[in-house]
C-alpha cells in the first residue's frame, strides 16, 4: 500500500512538472507573439528615429576631414607637446601631404575644416600648397615661415593637431559660444563669433511666450469644451482639428496675407479709426507670435481637454455646496486636477516652439530667427554638418531636460487621456 500511495505521489509530481513545463511553454509563446506584434514599431524607431539622432550626435563630435586628407601628419602631430614649432620629420610629411592634396584636389576638405577652428585659415593652407616647392629652402620650417609668418606660430599648429584628433568639442563648444585656445583651454569666444547663446535664448524665449499664449486662449476653450455635451464637444472639437487638415506653409502664407501692411487687418484697424496708418504687423517678432500661437493652439486644447474630461463635474458642485465661491472653488478644487494637461501641453507646445523653422522664417525678421534656421542653414548652405549637429544635439538636450523637469513635477504617470 505504501508503495502504491508512493507511486501515486510520483505521478502527481510528474503531472505537476509536467504542467508547468506546459504553463512556461504557453508563457514563451505568448511573449514571442507579442514581441513580433510590436516587432515593425521597433524596428522602424530604431531607423526612422533613434539611428538618425545616433548619426546627429556622432556628426557633432566626429573628426574625420585632416585625417583623411593628410594620414601621416594627422599621426604624427599628434605626438607633439605643444612646445615650440613641430619636429622636423612632422614638417615633411605635412609638406608632401599638402603636395599630394593640392595636386588631388583634396585640400579644401582639410582647409574648410581648419578654418572652422581658425578663420583665415583655409587661405593660409591652400596658398601653401600652391606655393610649396618641391624642395625645401634649407629645412621645411624655414621654407614654410618664408611662405608665410603664419606658419611659425604655435597656435597655428595647434589647430591641426585638435584637428588630427578623432573626435572634437569645436562644434560644441561653439554652440555656447566657447572655444579652445591655443593651449587647449576653453575660453569664451570673441564678441563677433559668440552669437549662438543669444539666438538659444531668443529661441527659448519664443517658444515660452508662445506656450504662455496657447494655455491663455487654450485653456478657457477646454474647459468649455469639457463641459459641454459629448456630441457638442465632438463637433467643436472637429473645428480645433481643422488647422490640422491644411498645409503649415498655407497656413503660414495666409498670416503673411493678413498681417501684412495692405492686408485686411491693417484695413479694418483703419476703417475703423483704431490707427492713423498701417501697422507693420509682420516681418517682425509680433508677426511670430501670433502666428506660431495660432498654428500650436491645437497642440494645448487637446491635452488639456482629454484631462479636463476626466474630473467628475460632482467636484465643483460639492465645493459651491460647502460655501466656497466659485473662483476659490476652481483654484482649490479644479486647477489642481487640471495639471497634468497644463504641464503635457506646455511641454508639447514648448518643444514644438523652439524647433519651428518655416513659420519664423516667413513670418519673422532677421532678429527673429531661432536655432532651426541656423541648423538648416549650416546644412544646405555651408555644408557644416557638425556645426548643425551641435545645434540640433543642444536643442535635443533642452527638450529632454524639460521632459525630465515635467517627469518630476508633475509626473508622466498622472496624465490619463480618455
Amino acid at each position: 500500500m505504501a508503495a502504491g500511495q508512493a507511486a501515486l505521489t510520483a505521478d502527481a509530481a510528474r503531472e505537476r512538472a509536467g504542467l508547468r513545463r506546459r504553463l512556461r511553454r504557453s508563457e514563451r509563446l505568448r511573449k514571442g507573439q507579442a514581441a513580433l506584434l510590436v516587432a515593425p514599431l521597433f524596428l522602424f524607431l530604431l531607423v526612422f528615429f533613434l539611428m538618425p539622432i545616433a548619426g546627429m550626435l556622432v556628426r557633432s563630435v566626429a573628426n574625420p576631414e585632416l585625417r583623411t586628407v593628410m594620414p601621416q601628419t594627422a599621426a604624427l602631430i599628434r605626438a607633439w607637446n605643444r612646445e615650440g614649432l613641430p619636429d622636423e620629420q612632422i614638417l615633411a610629411s605635412f609638406a608632401a601631404e599638402l603636395r599630394q592634396a593640392y595636386e588631388a584636389r583634396t585640400l579644401a576638405i582639410a582647409a574648410k575644416r581648419l578654418a572652422y577652428d581658425l578663420p583665415g585659415f583655409r587661405s593660409l593652407l591652400l596658398s601653401a600648397g600652391r606655393n610649396l616647392p618641391e624642395e625645401p629652402a634649407g629645412s621645411w620650417r624655414e621654407t614654410l615661415i618664408g611662405l608665410e609668418p603664419q606658419w611659425g606660430e604655435t597656435a597655428t599648429w595647434a589647430v591641426i593637431q585638435r584637428a588630427a584628433a578623432p573626435w572634437t568639442p569645436l562644434y560644441i563648444l561653439a554652440a555656447v559660444d566657447r572655444q579652445q585656445d591655443a593651449a587647449g583651454q576653453i575660453v569664451r569666444a570673441p564678441p563677433e563669433q559668440a552669437i549662438y547663446v543669444d539666438i538659444l535664448l531668443r529661441t527659448f524665449w519664443i517658444g515660452f511666450v508662445v506656450t504662455s499664449w496657447c494655455l491663455l486662449l487654450g485653456y478657457p476653450l477646454a474647459y468649455k469644451l469639457a463641459s459641454l455635451p459629448i456630441r457638442v464637444a465632438n463637433l467643436l472639437l472637429i473645428l480645433v482639428l481643422l488647422p490640422f487638415w491644411t498645409s503649415l506653409l498655407v497656413r503660414t502664407g495666409a498670416w503673411v496675407v493678413l498681417l501684412q501692411r495692405e492686408g485686411p487687418i491693417n484695413d479694418a484697424l483703419l476703417a475703423l479709426r483704431v490707427t492713423q496708418e498701417p501697422l507693420q504687423l509682420v516681418y517682425n517678432r509680433f508677426g511670430v507670435y501670433i502666428a506660431m500661437t495660432h498654428i500650436l493652439l491645437p497642440f494645448m486644447v487637446l491635452p488639456l481637454y482629454s484631462v479636463m474630461r476626466g474630473i467628475p463635474p460632482e467636484y465643483m458642485r460639492a465645493a459651491a455646496s460647502l460655501g466656497a465661491p466659485p473662483l476659490k472653488a476652481f483654484v482649490r478644487v479644479y486647477l489642481p486636477q487640471s495639471m497634468p494637461g497644463i504641464g503635457a501641453g506646455c511641454l508639447l507646445v514648448f518643444i514644438l516652439a523652439i524647433g519651428y523653422y518655416i513659420t519664423p522664417a516667413l513670418v519673422g525678421g532677421a532678429n527673429d530667427q531661432m536655432v532651426s534656421y541656423f541648423v538648416a542653414f549650416f546644412t544646405n548652405q555651408t555644408v557644416n554638418w557638425g556645426m548643425a549637429s551641435a545645434l540640433g544635439g543642444v536643442l535635443l538636450i533642452a527638450t529632454l531636460m524639460l521632459f525630465a523637469l515635467y517627469t518630476r513635477l508633475v509626473g508622466i504617470d498622472r496624465l490619463k487621456l480618455n
